[in-house]
């Protein structure tokens, strides 16, 4: 089994190796080692119940509360959250010259705060929040405050962590809850990521599919590429007889496309490529 493990170090590295102007694709499996939950299983199912949908919370005043009241606890450990392993050695990799791009469909900002600077942020940020009338923005930490301070009774409550800095919070009298708006011009905020059933930014589609287009090769780690907005780029990459390889446990969307699977997890497998990219 050890002999079997090292072999896909070996041929992980040796692929690296073979590739200068590498895009890479993460998902969410790149951040659970940092304690931040993923939606799918192995199966590629949703682990628990759908996330919210955009119009929901831009319709449904009820949605929104629910959501603003599960986000404030669910946002320090969000926030507490540090790169793991899988962040540092594409890091690495990016400053060795190898890494082109990176596109994450994370939230979390983790990939920059391990030292990468060629990202793409498909789905936004969670510590920006913004109004979707004025286009106002503030920060996700002074949403947190205010949401604290209108709802003193959060601070007494407790929840596990869900994906996204959400919590899974039931029992709980939403209809209650005082939710954040502009003060500027009195609209609705949302945090600054696209939510299920809303559109990826067109520039940053745009920008995704010209990083594919320089690719010599795509990396694909920790994602199940269920959702379209990641899938199509490595449908692309497939259209341009690129090379791609997925480090990620479980079904993905692409495993047809796939020159090469690794199911194991992703920090360990790719510090180890590193380091006999290094040797090598």
């Amino acid at each position: 089994m050890l002999d079997g493990i090292a072999h896909e170090h070996d041929r992980l590295a040796e692929f690296l190796a073979r590739h200068r102007r590498l895009l890479v694709l993460t998902g969410a499996g790149v951040s659970t080692a940092s304690g931040i939950p993923d939606y799918r299983d192995d199966r590629g199912q949703w682990k628990l119940r759908k996330p919210i949908q955009y119009q929901d919370f831009t319709r449904n005043p009820l949605a929104r509360q629910r959501y603003w009241a599960r986000s404030a606890l669910g946002w320090p450990r969000f926030r507490a959250a540090a790169p793991g392993q899988a962040h540092r050695a594409l890091a690495e990799l990016e400053r060795r010259g190898r890494v082109a791009t990176l596109i994450t469909q994370n939230v979390d900002g983790l990939h920059q705060r391990a030292g990468s600077e060629r990202v793409i942020d498909l789905h936004g940020l969670l510590d920006r929040v913004i109004c979707l009338d004025c286009g106002a923005v503030r920060s996700r930490e002074t949403i947190q405050s205010w949401l604290l301070a209108k709802n003193p009774e959060l601070r007494y409550v407790s929840a596990c962590p869900a994906p996204d800095g959400d919590a899974q919070l039931e029992a709980l009298d939403f209809a209650s809850i005082t939710v954040p708006d502009c003060e500027l011009c009195g609209g609705i905020l949302k945090p600054d990521v696209v939510f299920f059933g809303e559109s990826v930014p067109a520039v940053r589609v745009e920008h995704s599919f010209a990083a594919v287009e320089q690719a010599d090769a795509m990396l694909v780690v920790g994602s199940s590429l269920m959702v379209y907005s990641g899938f199509r780029f490595v449908r692309r990459a497939s259209e341009l007889n690129l090379p791609v390889v997925a480090v990620n446990r479980g079904v993905t969307r692409a495993d047809h496309l796939l020159a090469m699977k690794l199911e194991r997890e992703c920090g360990e497998m790719l510090a180890s490529a590193v380091t006999a990219l290094s040797a090598g």
